[in-house]
């Protein structure tokens, strides 16, 4: 079965690999006996479903959850039961790749122009006017 990514993008469940680990947080004393943490590694860096420009994207953004090898590692243990831990390494995973494959829109840097310019002088002079007229003098 195949995760959807975007509508041109999914990603095979074949390419996940889950695993189970002991958890922290809430759970009682459950969270000493059952495996409920789900670690979720996906192969970025060798995955046949992602393009060149995301897979990049993706390892850059994945930061120190990347290993060197380019495997993206996400834990999740927010839940108590494996099942809702698993969905949501999954939903970060898609979060990611969906955050990578959004490509930053084209900007032209410009400069402000000379009335802008003279507008921002004029409210500096105008704000200064005000504040020395707040300044008391005594003149004896």
């Amino acid at each position: 079965m195949a995760i959807p990514i975007l509508p041109a993008l999914s990603l095979p469940e074949s390419e996940l690999e889950v695993s189970y680990i002991l958890a922290s947080g809430p759970g009682g004393q459950n969270v000493n006996k059952v495996a409920t943490a789900a670690q979720l590694r996906f192969d970025a860096a060798h995955s046949p479903s992602l393009p060149d420009r995301i897979r990049e994207r993706l390892l850059e953004l994945a930061g120190t959850r990347a290993t060197r090898d380019g495997v993206i590692v996400i834990t999740a243990r927010r839940f108590r039961t494996q099942i809702r831990n698993r969905e949501d390494a999954i939903e970060r995973l898609v979060a990611l790749i969906r955050e990578a494959a959004h490509r930053p829109a084209f900007r032209v840097a410009t400069r402000p122009g000379r009335a802008a310019r003279q507008r921002r002088l004029d409210g500096k002079a105008h704000r200064a006017s005000i504040k020395r007229g707040r300044s008391t003098r005594f003149e004896d």
